[in-house]
């Protein structure tokens, strides 16, 4: 066999292999994965949770509250579970929130209040009293009317000073700091912030003090006026001076009096 059939010999299986392997498609397809084996779904129990937001003082309806699923491995006590009562949305409907949820959050009857209790007694912290006081419906008695509930402010009595008003034949009023550090539960009729209000107006405050700082208030009514002073938010909880340290550390004012169109300046 000469050189010459050799060549075209080694062509034709040259070209006869690589036909093979065009028709073949390549190297072979990988093997598909292993599937994955899927866990069970974790057991759930449909909790009764709100379906807004809610703020505190909103009476409950129908439309507030829905069943969802909720996990079993997260479920707390206080939770009410369909599977438990089947009727607790109808009994939950007319109650009055306590303290605020959220949408989503699951409804707890330590945070409302039935119908036949008293709201503001439920919402007033154990050992204190809450104390209507009245104040200027245009805000000038109540930092201009920006004073909202849940607030906290000081209480300042302004009085009349007969003594000094008979020995100067003129009227002397003095007012002094009578209460400090003290929340607000309501303004009027409102007892919570709603729809970003932020002036509020009323003709009184409610106020929750201790027993004593209750007789303080009540007396101080009857013989002047009261004002409250908006305290800043960086002051929130810091324990509030008892009425005796507040008065003793109140220095005494110092009188202008004007006669005549002459002011001068007079301690009582």
């Amino acid at each position: 066999m000469n050189s010459a059939r050799l060549v075209v010999l080694g062509i034709a299986l040259a070209a006869g292999s690589g036909a093979a392997f065009l028709m073949s498609g390549g190297d072979p397809p990988p093997p598909p994965p292993a599937p994955k084996a899927e866990l069970p779904p974790p057991p759930m129990t449909e909790v009764l949770v709100a379906a807004a937001d809610m703020p505190m003082g909103q009476v409950l309806r129908a439309a507030d509250l829905r069943w969802q699923p909720w996990p079993d491995g997260a479920m707390t006590a206080g939770y009410i579970s369909r599977k438990d009562n089947a009727k607790a949305l109808d009994e939950t409907v007319g109650a009055s929130v306590r303290s605020g949820f959220l949408a989503g959050e699951p409804i707890r009857a330590q945070k409302l209040v039935r119908p036949e209790s008293g709201f503001m007694a439920a919402i007033l912290p154990s050992g204190m009293r809450a104390v209507a006081i009245v104040i200027d419906s245009r805000g000038s008695n109540s930092a201009g009317g920006f004073i909202l509930p849940n607030d906290r402010v000081d209480v300042i009595r302004t009085f009349r000073d007969d003594a000094n008003s008979r020995a100067n034949n003129s009227e002397v009023q003095l007012s002094q700091t009578i209460l400090t550090d003290i929340r607000v539960l309501a303004i009027g009729q409102l007892i919570q912030e709603k729809n970003g209000t932020n002036v509020v107006t009323g003709e009184t405050a409610t106020l929750a003090v201790t027993p004593a700082q209750a007789e303080t208030l009540t007396l101080a009514q009857k013989v002047g006026s009261l004002s409250l002073a908006l305290r800043s938010l960086a002051d929130a909880g810091r324990a509030a001076e008892p009425v005796e340290s507040a008065m003793a550390q109140t220095p005494e004012p110092g009188l202008t009096v004007v006669r005549f169109g002459v002011a001068r300046q007079q301690t009582p």
